[in-house]
């Protein structure tokens, strides 16, 4: 900004300011009323249409699948794209700080006179982009399946078995998931790398038999399967037996 057109945005700001209500207490009557409608309106909502109340929590279960706000769920987006254990601070930590940074210091990179948004395409860019972005991460963290999930495709070599192999990889891959299994081990992206081993690649180092064996005996604190009913016990050594 020049001389001249300094001159001239202080000349406008007078003459409007002139013009203008004083803050107080014009400007905070309005924010206050505002603030009591705001409120009134929460508490007519929590009364008519109530709070949603799960079931009580319970520590023990490994099938729980937590889920962040709505409004933390474009943060919750982040955190599955940025999957390297390495980089969690960064996504979880340092992105939103950057950015909370970013629109702190707006008012000191940012100091153009004009508010006309056809007049400041850079910033109108921006706060587009942003909001874009941040509508899209939401939309796709509202939408994210369950962490308890495996997203792995079936192998050639099961693909090559046929339509029953198929079903038996699928079948062992929904009794992995649902047997809590992904608690203690992990299987490609999904899961938890402790206390279990990696099972990833465990058809390569293990054969069916002692998969077998180890389901039905495990060694402590792995629990057994030994109750499982032949068929999905079957179906789920053949899904781990096929991940090499």
């Amino acid at each position: 900004m020049n001389q001249l057109e300094k001159e001239a945005y202080l000349r406008e700001y007078s003459i409007l300011k002139s013009k203008g209500k004083p803050f107080f207490p014009y400007a905070v009557a309005k924010d206050g009323w505002m603030a009591v409608i705001v409120m009134a309106t929460i508490i007519m909502m929590a009364i008519v249409l109530g709070a949603e109340l799960g079931p009580k929590v319970d520590p023990t279960t490994t099938t729980y699948v937590p889920r962040p706000e709505w409004y933390f769920f474009f943060l919750f987006e982040v955190l599955r794209i940025i999957k390297p254990p390495s980089l969690v601070p960064l996504a979880a930590i340092g992105v939103p700080t950057l950015c909370m940074i970013l629109l702190f210091l707006l008012p000191f990179y940012d100091r153009s006179p004009e508010r006309r948004p056809e007049r400041r395409p850079i910033a109108m860019a921006a706060a587009f982009f942003t909001i874009a972005a941040m509508a899209f991460m939401t939309y796709e963290g509202a939408n994210a399946g369950s962490p308890n999930q495996i997203e792995m495709e079936a192998p050639p070599s099961v693909m090559a078995g046929g339509a029953e192999a198929q079903r038996s990889f699928e079948s062992g891959k929904q009794i992995t998931t649902q047997s809590g299994c992904l608690a203690c081990h992990k299987i490609g992206e999904n899961g938890n790398g402790g206390p279990g081993p990696d099972l990833s690649e465990i058809g390569a180092r293990l054969p069916r038999q002692a998969i077998e064996r180890t389901l039905i005996n495990p060694t402590a604190p792995m629990p057994s399967y030994a109750e499982l009913s032949d068929k999905k016990r079957d179906d789920l050594v053949e899904f781990l037996a096929q991940l090499k």
